[in-house]
């Protein structure tokens, strides 16, 4: 490890010995003092007699375990640097861990190669805090639970973020494929931040027709509209001091986009059919499939609102991305559904592992759980092989199917012949036979009228006929 600046100390707090006597070796460096203790009050007691600029600590200890250390690590020296360290870190404890201040979460069996660079740009960051003489801001304590099961790098780095965003009011955009989990993240933002104690309120904006979801937003006055038989509150008004999540937000019609800019800018709005002027504290989140730049640039959504919703974008990466995360996934599924029906317990195989992590998910998430649900449905034993796993061909796989086949066609079209014209006659002929010589079956199963079947058969009509039962 390249030597660190002058006077700066790690404390390692570690249960386990061999692990303190390990990264004391691992980090050891010129002007760097490396503490080590194996308790958290002892922790505690080392910051508040040392200047201590990075504390590298395992989750589990004892008395507290190494969240609690965070918390009061930040309290009695809001300018040192936690790196909590565990086995297999929960989502919870990676979102308050980063809610409280940590610098980094890392995964133990990942230390031996990541620890140090990590180490390295703590320490860097520790001077150029000292140079600038900016101390770190001390975070605020919350225990909210979200379910977003998975330990990858990149699902670990959305946590992370989750974290971070969640404790201010800023906009935040999360995108990804249908069946990431988007909906999932809105909720742990909501729950992780000030606003837990209020409502969530979630709208699909891709489900609700145009001409209604102006009203569900900010509310209508009665006889505003056919079927506006009372006032009614928007979801602005119910939301206030909360959350609002608004899905598929690239299908919003832009006549509502321009009002929803309007609240973003000032706070303001009204009611469907009124001129009083509202206003609303509401922390807006939003989601979409679609790429908004894209939606911009066509014209179907405002560039204005664009750059006001994305703040913050948080990407949910696909499930194929992090295909270390399936099995996890897969056996909290199996749980859940052998639970909920009253099934015995069944498991996965270590070839069915496999199979999974080798597919693609195209339907991400939502596509996994439903394949373990059939699976679950169909189980004849109670453990599932790959052949129990009723996975779905991917998308473009019958194209790729009918790429092979015409390849194998042009392999065996005849030499110095037109093959396009061949391998049409190919298919007219195939076609013929499966109608067992009804030209007009045959050339309805084609798309095409009988007579221009009749010419593209030509000289090959003849004989096919004459071997048919039926014309």
């Amino acid at each position: 490890m390249p030597d660190a600046p002058p006077e700066q100390t790690i404390l390692i707090v570690d249960q386990d010995h061999d692990f303190l006597e390990w990264a004391t070796k691992h980090l050891s460096a010129n002007g760097l003092r490396i503490l080590r203790c194996d308790h958290a009050d002892k922790a505690v007691k080392v910051v508040e007699k040392t200047q201590v600029d990075l504390v590298i600590s395992d989750i589990q200890l004892q008395p507290f375990d190494g969240i609690e250390l965070l918390s009061r690590i930040r309290q009695t020296s809001p300018n040192t640097l936690v790196i909590l360290t565990t086995g297999f870190p929960s989502t919870g404890q990676v979102i308050e861990a980063t809610q409280r201040g940590a610098h980094d979460v890392m995964r133990k069996e990942a230390l031996p190669f990541e620890l140090r660079p990590v180490v390295e740009s703590a320490l860097q960051m520790v001077e150029d805090r000292r140079s600038a003489d900016q101390p770190d801001a001390e975070m605020p304590t919350l225990d909210g639970r979200v379910k977003i099961i998975g330990v990858s790098r990149a699902l670990q780095d959305v946590f992370k973020i989750v974290g971070r965003v969640a404790r201010s009011d800023a906009p935040v955009l999360v995108t990804g494929e249908s069946g990431t989990g988007k909906e999932l993240v809105a909720k742990a933002i909501h729950e992780y931040s000030p606003r837990r104690q209020q409502e969530l309120i979630t709208i699909n904006c891709g489900a609700i027709p145009e001409n209604l979801l102006e009203s569900e937003l900010f509310g209508h006055e009665k006889g505003s509209f056919t079927g506006a038989i009372a006032r009614r509150a928007g979801r602005f008004e119910q939301g206030d001091g909360g959350t609002l999540f608004l899905d598929e937000i690239g299908d919003m019609p832009l006549s509502v986009q321009v009002k929803l800019l309007r609240v973003l800018q000032d706070g303001t709005f009204s009611r469907v059919g009124s001129n009083e002027t509202l206003s609303s504290d509401v922390r807006i989140v939003t989601a979409t499939n679609k790429t908004l730049s894209t939606e911009v640039a066509a014209g179907r959504f405002r560039e204005d609102l664009y750059y006001r919703l994305n703040v913050v974008e948080i990407r949910l990466p696909p499930l194929r991305e992090r295909a270390e995360d399936i099995p996890l996934l897969a056996e909290f599924f199996l749980q859940r559904i052998t639970r909920k029906n009253g099934m015995a317990r069944i498991r996965l195989s270590a070839e069915g592992i496999t199979a999974l992590q080798q597919h693609r998910w195209p339907g991400n998430v939502r596509e996994l759980e439903n394949t373990i649900a059939r699976a679950c449905a169909l189980a004849s034993s109670t453990v599932l092989l790959p052949a129990d796993i009723p996975l779905a061909a991917a998308p473009g796989s019958e194209k790729g199917a009918i790429r092979q086949a015409v390849e194998r066609l042009l392999d065996s079209a005849p030499a110095g012949e037109n093959a396009i014209g061949w391998i049409a006659r190919e298919m007219a002929t195939c076609a013929l036979d499966r109608q067992s010589g009804d030209l007009k079956e045959a050339g309805a199963s084609l798309g095409i009228h009988p007579n221009e079947l009749r010419k593209l058969l030509a000289k090959d009509l003849s004989s096919i006929l004459a071997t048919s039962d039926s014309v």
